[in-house]
Parts: structure tokens; C-alpha cells; sequence
């Protein structure tokens, strides 16, 4: 043997004796390095499933892991192999040292360093040398420190966070999955046995790299497990068999977009818990991914998926290429403001139906018409005279639902979007008529709660990212407006390759063919698909029917064998034909202005919180001409009456919109509360 290593074995022998047997002032002035962990920052899914992982400051992977969450075998192995009596000794193992330099000296080499576990996590603390014994030394210093102010699982948690497992991974759990591809909460006697061999020297064992060092390492931790009574010998002879894994699996990137706002917002937060579907969400990913071929190549798309009842989202797609610079994949179009084309419309009709100023069979006059110079035309450039409120909704046509608004007023639609809590913008603050026809800023996810809100029975709801419930906003429309809507939506018509379901759906272009949208929802969830260029571009022969529409129902498709039904017609629903209507709904005005003798509700005020009362509450209309039709969230509860008091018998507690329409089809409106 060499007299070198004799004299370094000799003497890392003698100074283990020493502070074994004493030095206690030695060790408790040991200088101990921060303890304290930095760990990736986690992206999770509703169910715990990681979505998407940062690098720490260093570029290093290290995720979090309790102990609870490792494989229980692996540990045994670890323990089993590395260092058997971890939970007897203080830091340093004598008789592993001793065992160690007799092996070096009988042998001339080294053989085994009689490092304990404790060392070892002194090493990785330090990024220390094992190569000479003043590291050696230190390294025993330190376990010594280290035993007197940790636990053992505080030690052992260490040592499965830093724990090399190959180029820049660290600890148990990273290298489960970039080599598994699979949390190490179960891992074969295999799986097990590489990664307690990888962190000796991985470097030279990792398995893409150096395959065969890789094997034979595992394959002695696996024979030394077997030994020791760790594993059995039936389950090292099948360990023995099993492949290595030949490619590092790269770590989930899955909803990049929700993960980087999410880190933006809370930057401090580790653990993001989200409400979305790991499964969906891959799924629609791959979904969008693969629609990419038949888009132009700077175009992409975007899709949301909301769950009715609680608000929750399931699935975000920002873009389909999150990489891709051409496609500008880095920017999230579901948050981005672009046109809504004539997705806004039902919105429309909704509003008209609560107001009782019209029904879903009510006839719109489809012709030209100019407001203060605005002429709106129709998609197509025809005009289709008297047409129901149904048809006009269902063919998009532009004329009908501009005179609604007009009506209405464009400060209503946007004020029912901002009381929902839906972000809309125009430019100037100021809103024309043609915020119905796509004239309005609107993000895909906005789109997606207004439909929500449809779905829902007229009742928006803010929409939730992250775990807790979401709260309820201001109500769109009536219930029964919101029935209507999905029954004109659900018979909207089609293209032969779409299936038959009962989906109730909406396309929309905007102009220049900049944004191809698609909205839908069914009795559980709401939909919402946009194709573009982020940009901003126009891509020309782009529509929301045969781009935006085939990705709808496709993304249905994979919520479920078939959409849930939606719900029946509320009580109190007016299913009428035309010709069954009250004389005011029968057909629509050429243009409701509200002139000076339009009716005034003067009794209740808007507002009002009332009592009922016996005979029902009392309610007086001023102005207008009789006789007067009587609505209470859209559902008529007085007809044809040719007196300006009415008393209505009203259902409560709740909030009610009444509304009172006169012989010429103009309206007032008021929302109570009744107690």
C-alpha cells in the first residue's frame, strides 16, 4: 500500500477516534451552512397532479417532497445500502470508518469511504470534496453539527432534496420524474435501486449517457438489498431484468400561460393550487396542437372550458404553440381584448326578452336602416324583410339585432357586462350601436363567462382559476330570457360534419377576418374557441363556422360521451307562437324611441324593496297608451289591461324585474326586491 494513503488513513482513523470520544467545543462551534430550502415553484391541478414546475434560482430542478410522499421501499434501500445504522448513530459511523480503511489498507485502494448519510448531506450542503481527508474531516465536523440541531427525517428529508440524480437535477422526487416520468410515491424494486445509485456518481451513471455504468450500479445496490434482507431474491432477480430508461422524460409544462399569471400575481407563492383538469387539459392541448395544421403558420387559437356550477376552470389553452415565436405563442388569447364578432348578440335578445319589449317569436323587420348616418348591413348584403326574433338569431343577421340595441340603448349592453363583471372596453369610453356587431375589446374569457352566465339561467358568476368557490355577480338577464336563449342557441343550424347534439352555440368573425370565435355550452359546461393571429393580422377566409366551430364540439367531445341536457323552460316561461303573443310582443317597432309619451313606471320605484301584500303588489304606469301588457322577469302576469294601477301577484323573496309595455311596443322597466 502506498504510504500516502496509509498516512491519510492512518490519520482520518486517529481524528474519527478523536471526536468520537470527545471535542465536544469542536463540533459546537461548527460554522453551519443555511438550511433552509429553495424549491421549484409548482403549478398543481385540482387534483394534486403537478401541471408545470420552475427551476430554482441556479437552474436546477428541486421540487418539494415530504417523506410521507416516497415509496417506502426505496427508503429501506437507501438506508439498507447506504447506511444501515443512520437511526442509531450521531453523525459519524465508527465502524463504517473503520471498515473503510481496513478495506484500503488490505486492499491498496479505496473501497468504500465509511460515509454516513449525515456526511453525505454535509457534502451536498457544502458542495464539498470527498477526494482528500481535510474534506473527509470536514464532513464529519459537520455531521456532527448537523445531528445536534436536526432530527434524523429533518436530515433524511435533506438528503432527498440534494441528492444529485444527474446534469441539473437534485433530489428523490426530480429525479422520479425525469427519469420515470412518475412521482416517487411508488416505484418498482428497479426505479428504487437507480435512484439510490445515481447520487454516488452521477455523472458517469446516467442512464441516457452512460447506460452500462448505470446498470451495473444498480444492479449492486439491487444484489446488497437482497443481501441484507431489504428485497427479497425473487424481487432482485426480476429487478435485475428490468430496462433502464433510456431518454430524460422532460418535466409537465402543462397550461404554460395560467402558470406564468399566476407566478406573476402571487411571485412568493410555492404551491399554486388551481381548479384545473390535468387530464382535459392535455387533452385539449393536444387538440389544439394538432389543429395547427390546418391554420396558416403565424395563426394559432385559444380554448377555455367552465364548469356551470361552480365556476371553476378546467381547461385554458392560451395558444397552441406556447414555444413557437412565430405564432407569438407566448401571448394568452384567452385574456387578450379582440373583437367578439357577433357572439355579443345573444346578449342582445337576452336583454330584449327580460324587457318584455321582445320574444322569441316576436317579428323584426330585416332592412336597411340608418341611424345618424351608421347603416349597418347584413353579413351576406340581403335583406330578408319580417323575420321572428328566432330566425333573426340563428341566420346572425345584423339589421334586426342593431335595432334592438338601439332600442335598448348601447350603455345597457355594457352596463350589463360590467355588473356581471365582465371586462369590455370601446374606444373612447363611449358606446355605439355597433358594440352589437363585435364594435367592443373582449377577452375569450369574458366571452366564456357571459355564456356561463346564460347557462347558468341569466345568473353570472366570476369565474375561478385558483381553489375556492366563486361568488356570484349581478344577474344578465331573466331566467326565463336565459331559457330562451339556449333554446334558439341549441336549434342554431349547422354544418353536416358537426354532430346533432343539443349544444347551444354561437360563431362569430370579426372584421377583416381577424378573430374566428366559437361559444357554446351545454347543462355542465361552457365553451369558448378562438382562431387568430395574435398579432392582430387579418387571415383572410377565416370564419368562426368552419374554424372555430369543429373545435367547439370537439372539445365537447372530450368532456364527455355526449353533452348534459339542458335545463327545462323555468315556470312562467312564455312558449307562444306569433300569433299567441300579446299584441305589443307581435312584431317589433321600426325604431322604439322613447319619446316623451312613452310609459313611466311612477310605482315601484327602481329599487324598491317590498313587503307583499294582500291582493298582490300595487304598481301604476304614467304616459304611454293602453292597453298594457305586464311582465315580471320576462313572463307576462297582466294582459291587454286598459288601467294605469294594476296589482300583480308576484312570487318572493328575490329580485324581480318588472316591466310594462304599452300598445306601440315602447316599455319601462324597473328590478325590486321582494321580502
Amino acid at each position: 500500500m502506498p504510504a500516502r494513503s496509509m498516512r491519510a488513513g492512518l490519520a482520518l482513523l486517529a481524528l474519527a477516534l478523536l471526536l468520537w470520544f470527545g471535542a465536544d467545543r469542536w463540533v459546537a462551534t461548527t460554522d453551519v451552512p443555511p438550511l433552509a430550502l429553495e424549491t421549484s415553484v409548482e403549478v398543481l391541478a385540482a387534483s394534486g397532479q403537478l401541471l408545470r414546475a420552475f427551476t430554482v434560482a441556479d437552474g436546477r430542478w428541486r421540487l418539494a417532497l415530504a417523506s410521507e410522499r416516497v415509496d417506502p421501499g426505496y427508503l429501506a434501500m437507501l438506508i439498507g445500502y447506504e447506511d444501515r445504522r443512520f437511526f442509531e448513530h450521531r453523525g459519524v459511523d465508527p465502524l463504517a470508518l473503520a471498515r473503510a480503511l481496513w478495506q484500503a489498507v488490505s486492499s491498496g485502494r479505496r473501497v468504500s469511504g465509511g460515509s454516513t448519510l449525515t456526511m453525505q448531506v454535509a457534502r451536498l450542503l457544502e458542495d464539498g470534496s470527498t477526494g482528500s481527508w481535510t474534506g473527509k474531516l470536514r464532513q464529519i465536523r459537520l455531521a456532527l453539527a448537523l445531528e445536534r440541531v436536526l432530527s434524523k427525517d429533518e436530515i433524511l428529508s435533506l438528503y432527498l432534496h440534494h441528492a444529485p440524480m444527474g446534469g441539473n437535477l437534485e433530489g428523490v422526487r426530480a429525479g422520479a420524474l425525469a427519469w420515470f416520468g412518475k412521482e416517487p410515491g411508488r416505484l418498482t424494486e428497479a426505479e428504487a435501486a437507480l435512484l439510490v445509485a445515481l447520487p454516488q456518481a452521477p455523472s458517469l451513471r446516467s442512464p441516457d449517457l452512460h447506460p452500462e455504468g448505470a446498470r451495473v450500479a444498480r444492479d449492486r445496490v439491487l444484489t446488497r438489498s437482497a443481501a441484507v434482507g431489504v428485497i427479497s431474491a425473487d424481487a432482485a432477480r426480476a429487478a435485475l431484468r428490468e430496462a433502464l430508461p433510456s431518454v430524460r422524460r422532460p418535466f409537465p409544462a402543462h397550461a404554460p400561460h395560467v402558470a406564468d399569471r399566476l407566478r406573476s400575481v402571487e411571485p412568493e407563492r410555492q404551491v399554486h393550487r388551481t381548479t384545473i383538469d390535468a387530464q382535459l387539459q392535455a387533452a385539449l392541448e393536444e387538440l389544439a396542437a394538432d389543429a395547427l395544421r390546418d391554420l396558416p403558420p403565424q395563426a394559432t387559437l385559444a380554448l377555455l372550458v367552465v364548469e356551470l356550477e361552480s365556476g371553476s376552470i378546467r381547461a385554458s389553452v392560451g395558444s397552441a404553440d406556447y414555444t413557437s415565436d412565430a405564432r407569438r405563442g407566448f401571448v394568452d388569447m384567452t385574456q387578450a381584448l379582440r373583437s367578439p364578432g357577433s357572439t355579443l348578440k345573444p346578449l342582445v335578445y337576452g336583454l330584449a326578452f327580460s324587457d318584455g319589449i321582445a320574444h322569441p317569436e316576436t317579428l323584426l323587420n330585416d332592412r336597411p336602416a340608418s341611424y345618424a348616418g351608421y347603416a349597418p348591413r347584413n353579413f351576406d348584403h340581403t335583406f330578408r324583410g319580417p323575420v321572428s326574433a328566432r330566425e333573426a338569431l340563428h341566420a346572425s343577421l345584423n339589421l334586426p339585432v342593431v335595432e334592438l340595441t338601439h332600442a335598448l340603448g348601447p350603455a345597457r349592453l355594457m352596463a350589463a357586462l360590467r355588473q356581471a363583471g365582465i371586462q369590455a372596453e370601446v374606444p373612447g369610453d363611449t358606446p355605439g350601436l355597433a358594440v352589437s356587431l363585435g364594435g367592443v375589446g373582449m377577452s375569450l374569457e369574458g366571452l366564456v363567462q357571459l355564456y356561463a352566465g346564460i347557462a347558468r339561467g341569466g345568473e353570472a358568476l366570476a369565474l375561478s382559476l385558483v381553489e375556492g368557490a366563486a361568488q356570484p355577480r349581478a344577474r344578465l338577464v331573466t331566467p326565463a330570457a336565459a331559457w330562451h336563449l339556449g333554446a334558439i342557441l341549441a336549434g342554431t343550424p349547422r354544418s353536416a360534419r358537426l354532430p346533432d347534439w343539443p349544444l347551444a352555440f354561437k360563431t362569430g368573425t370579426s372584421h377583416g377576418h381577424r378573430d374566428a370565435l366559437a361559444l357554446g355550452f351545454d347543462g355542465a359546461f361552457a365553451v369558448g374557441v378562438w382562431a387568430g393571429r395574435a398579432d392582430g393580422a387579418p387571415v383572410p377566409g377565416m370564419y368562426g363556422a368552419e374554424v372555430a366551430a369543429p373545435l367547439l364540439f370537439e372539445t365537447f367531445a372530450r368532456l364527455g360521451e355526449r353533452p348534459a341536457a339542458l335545463p327545462p323552460a323555468p315556470p312562467g316561461t312564455l312558449i307562444a307562437s306569433s300569433a299567441e303573443l300579446p299584441a305589443p310582443l307581435r312584431q317589433f317597432g321600426t325604431r322604439l324611441v322613447q319619446t316623451e309619451d312613452a310609459p313611466r313606471l311612477t310605482f315601484p320605484p327602481d329599487g324598491a324593496a317590498l313587503a307583499p301584500l294582500a291582493g298582490g303588489i300595487l304598481t301604476r304606469v304614467e304616459r304611454g297608451r293602453a292597453p298594457f301588457t305586464w311582465f315580471a322577469n320576462g313572463a307576462p302576469v297582466l294582459l291587454a289591461s286598459h288601467e294605469r294601477e294594476a296589482r300583480l301577484d308576484l312570487e318572493g323573496p328575490g329580485f324581480v324585474t318588472l316591466a310594462v309595455v304599452d300598445a306601440e311596443g315602447r316599455s319601462a322597466r324597473v328590478q325590486v326586491e321582494l321580502r
